[in-house]
């Protein structure tokens, strides 16, 4: 076996899987926030991606004017979720909020594409798919420049939001929130500001995510797909902890490409797609509640 193509496989599937753990951090925050699992989160990175090529393209700004309007929009887009869709059903059945989610999908991506259209666009950040030149010398590793500097600005965010929900009295909040929203509401935590403040964040955690894979694979409907991807990262580091969804993102980043390349030529082709919902599905009957997520003990 070459080690230095091993090498190759497997440093281009862990820069993936940095990708896949901040799509997934926004499935983390919400569940953490409210125990919510936001179907809507893919729907809302393709309505940044699209709300930023679509200012770019219509009103002929640069990229630099672009952002800041588009994460204006995904703010707002968060604050509205959290005011005219969860506000309303609180105490509900949690099917009942999983339920509003789904029909919150079919919204955002038909709202994304009757003001930006469906057509497929790129959407250039200034940041070359080239191979590293030194890797490549000096190690035969061809290590694409663009992975490199995406899967550094996702570790920089997701570490930044780490910190922030773990050292700050927002994050405090959040957790006492996740624990239990009457007891928090009891000790006067603002439960409304609190949902607020982190469907603001998963809004701009969602524009972040969309214009990295819309850079990658063009301002497209099927960028709707990619928050799938997050859940076997979820199932693997449990859908509560940060921590979880950067592990777990690793590991099925770097599992999905070695499958891909050593495993595939053997069962056929498209087993990236489905090796890492299989290997999910393995994880759950190990356990269940994730690397990182707390077992439940129901007294009956």
């Amino acid at each position: 076996m070459d080690i230095s193509f091993f090498f190759e496989v497997l440093i281009g599937g862990l820069l993936a899987g940095v990708m896949y753990a901040l799509v997934a951090l926004g499935f983390v925050l919400i569940y953490k926030a409210s125990g919510v699992f936001n179907f809507a989160q893919g729907a809302m990175v393709f309505f940044a991606a699209s709300t930023c090529v679509g200012i770019v393209a219509k009103f002929g700004v640069s990229l630099w004017v672009a952002v800041p309007l588009t994460m204006a929009a995904m703010v707002l887009l968060g604050l509205a979720t959290e005011k005219i869709v969860l506000r309303p059903l609180v105490n509900q059945p949690e099917i009942t909020l999983f339920m509003a989610t789904i029909g919150l999908t079919f919204f955002i991506e038909g709202l994304a594409q009757l003001i930006w259209g469906s057509e497929v666009r790129r959407l250039e950040i200034g940041i070359e798919d080239v191979p590293i030149q030194f890797l490549l010398d000096q190690f035969n590793i061809a290590v694409s420049q663009f992975d490199v500097a995406s899967a550094g600005i996702c570790a920089v965010l997701v570490t930044a939001l780490a910190l922030f929900f773990s050292k700050t009295k927002i994050g405090r909040a959040l957790r006492a929130v996740a624990d239990d929203h009457q007891a928090a509401l009891a000790v006067g935590i603002p439960l409304q500001q609190i949902w607020g403040i982190v469907w603001a964040v998963a809004g701009f955690v969602a524009l972040v995510a969309g214009m990295l894979w819309g850079a990658r694979n063009g301002v497209q409907f099927a960028l709707t797909f990619v928050a799938l991807k997050a859940l076997p990262v979820l199932i693997l580091g449990g859908f509560t902890s940060v921590p979880g969804a950067i592990l777990g993102g690793l590991i099925i980043g770097a599992s999905e490409k070695l499958a891909e390349v050593y495993i595939g030529p053997m069962v056929g082709g498209g087993i990236e797609g489905w090796f890492p919902y299989v290997l999910a599905l393995l994880f759950l009957l190990v356990r269940p509640e994730g690397l990182f997520g707390e077992k439940i003990i129901r007294r009956i």
